[in-house]
């Protein structure tokens, strides 16, 4: 969305979680860094909606910028990293290996143990687990990662300590956020190691129009790279079935009136994600974290603590 005045921003932000909360088809991603929202949203039908609804219900006058499918990422294969307490230039009182590794399509993501499981306070496992599926919302190429297994494969903390006389102190003793603070590096070291491919959603479509257009028809569908799997003539109509990229459907949408003489149908919905093609760019998405990529710019964000 395009930027908003700070007066007004307080209030967009209200009532998109409002509208969120309506609707599940609805999703929102806040970047406190650069002060942006993104709208994850269903479609331009869905995009034209919400903006109806922002002017009409709530007072706001917004406008979207240029959008983009969301695409997904899932490992190549299988990639591992630890980092232990006090060594090596990691400043938090924590030891963290994990191992990331490919799951089957459709599997989600998994959190498993390979340690035990008193080894250490289980608070630290979950805030271990908690920020693994909250970092794995941000790949290499910033989009959400799906379909692996994060197993944990090292562990290790500082127990309470305190001067004589004095009570607990934190810069002896590791808490939950020495763990939350490592283990975005770590993870995003074992996606490093692993590798990821980026994956774009892809819709099937059924499209209906006069049987004398498809001449002209079949060459756009190549051209936005939509795959007709079925074509079927039914007299002066015909009928295909295929799948096509869901950053063209809207493209297709538009062209369609043109290229049939008014006299085409199109319905297309969700089916898969499929490998973005190797020769094409990569689509990169902003992250609006901390940034585990770059070490020392994540480390100046996060630790309380520096080392040497």
């Amino acid at each position: 969305m395009e930027p908003v005045r700070p007066a007004d921003r307080r209030a967009l932000h209200l009532a998109l979680t409002q509208l969120a909360e309506q609707d599940p088809l609805i999703g929102l991603r806040h970047d406190e860094v650069r002060r942006e929202t993104s709208v994850s949203l269903y479609g331009e039908v869905q995009k034209e909606v919400v903006q109806a609804t922002l002017a009409d219900e709530y007072g706001l006058a917004v406008t979207f910028r240029e959008t983009t499918p969301l695409c997904v990422e899932r490992p190549v294969g299988s990639g591992a990293a630890v980092e232990f307490n006090k060594k090596d230039g990691n400043p938090f009182l924590a030891t963290v290996g994990l191992r990331v590794d490919p799951a089957p399509a459709g599997a989600g993501t998994g959190f498993r143990l390979d340690v035990e499981l008193g080894s250490m306070p289980y608070a630290f496992f979950k805030a271990v687990e908690d920020t693994v599926r909250e970092t794995l919302g941000q790949g290499l190429h910033g989009w959400q990662v799906i379909d692996c297994t994060v197993t944990m494969t090292h562990c290790g903390y500082s127990p309470r300590q305190s001067h004589a006389h004095q009570g607990f102190d934190k810069s002896m003793s590791s808490t939950g956020a020495d763990f939350r603070g490592l283990t975005p590096l770590v993870l995003t070291e074992a996606l490093r190691r692993a590798g990821t491919r980026v994956y774009e959603p892809t819709h099937r479509f059924r499209l209906e129009a006069p049987a004398d257009t498809l001449g002209a028809l079949l060459p756009v569908l190549s051209a936005l790279r939509a795959v007709p799997r079925t074509t079927e003539t039914r007299g002066a109509r015909c009928v295909l079935d295929g799948a096509v990229p869901a950053a063209r459907v809207h493209e297709l949408e538009q062209r369609l009136p043109g290229l049939t003489r008014g006299e085409g149908e199109l319905e297309s919905a969700f089916d898969h994600y499929a490998p973005v093609n190797r020769g094409s760019p990569v689509p990169e998405r902003a992250r609006t974290d901390h940034n585990p990529l770059n070490r020392k710019e994540y480390l100046l964000n996060v630790t309380r603590r520096t080392s040497g």
